[in-house]
């Protein structure tokens, strides 16, 4: 279970979150919507300590930080339960995929070659990538660059996947190959939190909708409470938005 208790972060004077509580149970998918500017993708980028938060605690597992305190061994041990899919894929661009997906079985888990290797292919496989190993980043289209980024995450068997936007730089026409590769992980019951505009991916896949707008959560749900059934206003604007055709009764 993952428990964020009152995190704070601020830029400067600018307050960007203002004290989110949200639980995360095991194995559950959560969504996180709202407009640009809300705290979204900060608040996954607090989770591992990508961003300092001001204040507030986090629990993942057993593991347990306080923010206020967190020295470097406490955020590098806060990194160990976490791993993260980036918008723009983060790759090293003279490794191959393989080697990519490799380099933190070799680093952090501290696997053989050869173990690391083994693995590395196997999940390349299950991402749909089994015959572009050897394949350079410059080589491969944004989806399967982002297949390789789902690849490396979930070689660090992490507690929890954080995914930041993981379809928005990708063109139209690659967008559903990454979310089909996202559904059937969600389907292992691996825990995630996914940042992402993709309101019919938010239909399907979550347990859970949270819709954030100037720092603060303003309404949480399930997708039907939320995404069909919105209590607030502010909810309702943003749905009627981003959707031609708003599937919600008020």
């Amino acid at each position: 279970m993952i428990k964020l208790k009152n995190i704070h972060k601020s830029f400067g004077r600018q307050q960007v979150l203002k004290g989110i509580d949200l639980t995360v149970q095991k194995g559950e998918v959560v969504v996180i919507l709202g407009p640009s500017g809300s705290g979204k993708t900060t608040l996954l980028r607090c989770v591992n300590y990508l961003e300092k938060p001001g204040d507030g605690e986090i629990l993942i597992g057993d593991y347990h930080l306080n923010c206020r305190h967190a020295g470097k061994k406490e955020i590098h041990a806060l990194r160990q339960k976490s791993a993260m899919v980036f918008q723009q894929y983060n790759l090293f661009r003279h490794k191959t995929a393989v080697e990519n997906v490799m380099e933190g079985l070799l680093v952090v888990k501290k696997l053989s070659k050869e173990e690391a290797y083994r693995r590395s292919a196997e999940l390349l496989e299950k991402v749909g990538l089994g015959s572009r190993l050897d394949a350079y980043p410059s080589q491969l289209s944004g989806g399967q660059q982002q297949r390789v980024g789902i690849a490396r995450a979930l070689a660090l068997e992490p507690e929890v996947i954080l995914f930041d936007e993981p379809t928005s730089a990708l063109d139209p026409e690659l967008v559903g190959e990454v979310l089909e590769v996202i559904r059937r992980i969600a389907a292992e019951g691996i825990t995630m939190i996914v940042v992402t505009h993709e309101i019919g991916f938010a239909r399907d896949v979550a347990n859970h909708i949270v819709f954030m707008d100037g720092g603060v959560i303003v309404e949480e749900g399930s997708p039907a409470e939320v995404l069909s059934r919105p209590k607030e206003e502010r909810t309702r604007q943003f749905l009627k938005r981003i959707t031609p055709e708003p599937n919600y009764s008020i």
